[in-house]
């Protein structure tokens, strides 16, 4: 067995991987950029060796680096998680080269299933039933336009060698097909190195259903039974369970034995997962699913095949890895029960789940009703360097009902604040009567995006917190000092002031008084609402008890009221006339990063809908489009330019519609 192994990544998965490992009494290797000097995974190590800069290229990429990071701390072996270089073929070389152990499978396997297009061909040889399009070498926009014609829209253009949603592109109309080429093939190249696509028809109200599988080098591949992960975004996953609901025996078996035969044609070892496309049109048959991929590596969401078969699959590819026999027999492998894990990401699902930036001012999570994969801490800041995910909750029950129930209370105990997530999301899916029945397939989410991301209206009692806090109250300024309180002597009446904050653009206008120590009135909006604190700092506003609190950063006002928060601006009541909305003759960055394409100039005509910006930010394009017909006035920016969230992009001419 290996003393000491590296863990070649970052965040969650490099956590969970020293968790395992240091169970096993296997010493501990982290690398990090400069944007994680600190970070949770580099105090979780027992070593922690800097490896560059705070982009991935020049960090988590640099296989010259790892290495070297490995020969200075004595490693024997290199857990990849999973992204960065997990399924890159020259790094498992060079490991091997080097007399280090590649804790994944052969570089050979990677390679066998790396080009989605060659894949695909290779499994139609094993007999794995692959979803009908055009896989050829053949790359020129003409052809590929040709191929989806004859397929017939829709159709998905999938970047080869691409994985999490990155370079798809769903095309429903011809005229549509051009653009999403350009920007498939774009995020391809970006993403992986590799601009080559392929085309495949789309399967309408399909189901993602994915099998785990694994192989040492002494037994042959073994299926640990099957993942539904068909509610999704932006074809990246949100909630995964397994089993698959409605899932039967004769369905478990035929689609395990597919991914056998997948992973035993390109002789594979470790853990594995082939991913299929399910057509559920006519209920889970047989004949109706397709070979995607396979993910030749571990997955994001490999804990809820780990609840459900109660075995450890980092344990097992280091066991493997290391040469020993760990794969029982088919038939000796149970399912117990019913898993769910949630990823909670800093994204606003309102904006068609943008990544969002932003410190972690407040991150409790329900320790002891689930288990809790992350890589950050209260404290931390989501950057843009990386994929903006801040943890994972699982949840396991003997039934799929009760399960879920767990997940939903789970859900309901966490609470953060310091920057936009997608925790209310969750909690509306979660809910869900559709997705608690079962009924699911990948376009659940894009169907009930107005139930799962309403525009949540501002509970009156935050303005209120906002605004006693801007006040300092409860706190110096209660009655007591004379020259601090609002409550001295008056020729009459209690004592009376009002303040102003901002939340986001709009102007929350307050008048406060103050009755007794921890007793006060305020009035917005015309509505007056009596608060009352208690010694323990507990509130009561309106005569309800409310689980809230506030926080103070700089000028900024935290307020979280029953796992919600939102966060408000303190301003010279002054200045307030000058804040204004963007209008509609400007296009902001949603966010920082970086100019990828410009599609238009000064004094270009656009329709409204229209693309004019491509920026990339958090791994993902980001496509800006006209908000109205109109002129272009003014492109402040180039490609390849750096922006700031907020900054403005494209300005049009108020006077030309």
């Amino acid at each position: 067995m290996f003393r000491k192994i590296l863990i070649a990544n970052r965040g969650e998965i490099a956590c969970r991987v020293m968790r395992t490992a240091t169970r096993m009494g296997i010493r501990t290797v982290a690398v990090y950029s400069d944007a994680d000097a600190g970070a949770l995974h580099t105090v979780t190590a027992d070593e922690a060796v800097r490896i560059g800069p705070a982009p991935a290229s020049d960090s988590y990429l640099r296989i010259d680096a790892i290495i070297e990071a490995c020969k200075r701390t004595g490693a024997e072996a290199v857990h990849p998680g999973y992204g960065f270089l997990s399924e890159n073929p020259d790094f498992a070389e060079r490991l091997v080269a080097e007399g280090i152990t590649f804790i994944g499978p052969s570089p050979s396997a990677i390679r066998a299933m790396g080009l989605k297009d060659a894949a695909k061909r290779l499994m139609e040889e094993a007999g794995v039933p692959v979803v009908p399009g055009y896989h050829g070498k053949e790359q020129d926009s003409e052809t590929l336009a040709v191929e989806a014609q004859q397929i017939g829209f829709p159709v998905l253009i999938k970047a080869r060698a691409g994985g999490g949603g990155k370079g798809m592109r769903r095309v429903d109309v011809k005229e549509e097909f051009a653009e999403a080429l350009i920007s498939a093939r774009s995020e391809g190249e970006k993403s992986f190195g590799d601009g080559h696509v392929l085309v495949e028809k789309y399967v309408g109200r399909p189901r993602h259903v994915e099998v785990q599988v694994f192989a040492d080098r002494h037994n042959p591949p073994v299926y640990l039974f099957e993942r539904d992960c068909s509610l999704q975004r932006r074809h990246q996953k949100v909630i995964e369970e397994a089993p698959a609901p409605g899932m039967t025996a004769g369905m478990r078996a035929a689609m395990g034995e597919a991914a056998v035969r997948a992973a035993a044609a390109i002789g594979y070892e470790g853990a594995g997962t082939v991913e299929f496309l399910v057509d559920a049109s006519d209920g889970l048959r047989t004949d109706r699913f397709y070979f995607m991929e396979m993910n030749t590596r571990l997955q994001v969401e490999h804990p809820v095949t780990e609840a459900i078969t109660g075995i450890d699959l980092v344990e097992w590819q280091i066991r493997a890895a290391a040469g020993e026999n760990v794969v029982p027999p088919q038939d000796d492998l149970i399912l117990l029960g019913h898993s769910f894990e949630a990823r909670i990401y800093a994204e606003d699902a309102a904006r068609n789940f943008m990544p969002v930036t932003g410190r972690l001012e407040r991150l409790t999570m329900p320790e002891g009703k689930a288990r809790i994969d992350t890589g950050v801490r209260e404290g931390d800041t989501i950057t843009t360097h990386y994929d903006p995910m801040i943890a994972k909750i699982i949840v396991h029950d003997r039934s799929r009902e009760t399960a879920l129930a767990k997940l939903c209370t789970a859900l309901d105990a966490t609470q953060i604040a310091g920057t936009i997530t997608n925790l209310d999301f969750l909690r509306a899916l979660a809910a869900d009567p559709d997705f608690a029945q079962g009924n699911i397939d990948t376009g659940l989410i894009e169907r009930g995006m107005d139930r799962f991301a309403p525009v949540m209206p501002v509970l009156p009692e935050a303005h209120t917190l906002a605004a006693l806090r801007a006040m300092g109250l409860p706190g110096k300024s209660d009655p007591g000092d004379p020259w601090q309180s609002l409550s001295g002597f008056r020729t009459w009446g209690p004592a009376q002031q009002s303040i102003t904050v901002l939340l986001g653009n709009e102007p929350i206008e307050a008048s406060i008084r103050i009755h007794a120590p921890g007793c006060y009135s305020v009035k917005i909006n015309g509505t007056v609402q009596d608060v009352a604190f208690d010694d323990e700092g507990r509130v009561e506003i309106g005569g309800r008890r409310l689980a809230a609190e506030t926080l103070c950063r700089g000028d900024d006002i935290l307020v979280m009221i029953d796992g919600k928060s939102w966060t408000y601006r303190t301003v010279n009541p002054l200045a307030v006339a000058a804040v204004a909305g963007p209008g509609g003759n400007a296009i902001l960055a949603p966010m920082p990063g970086s100019i990828i394409r410009v599609a238009a100039v000064v004094g270009d005509r656009v329709e409204r809908g229209q693309i004019l910006v491509v920026m990339e930010a958090m791994k993902m394009e980001q496509s800006l489009k006209a908000p109205r017909a109109g002129i272009v006035a003014a492109m402040l920016i180039g490609e390849g330019d750096q922006v700031a969230d907020g900054d403005t992009l494209v300005e049009l001419d108020p006077d030309e519609v």
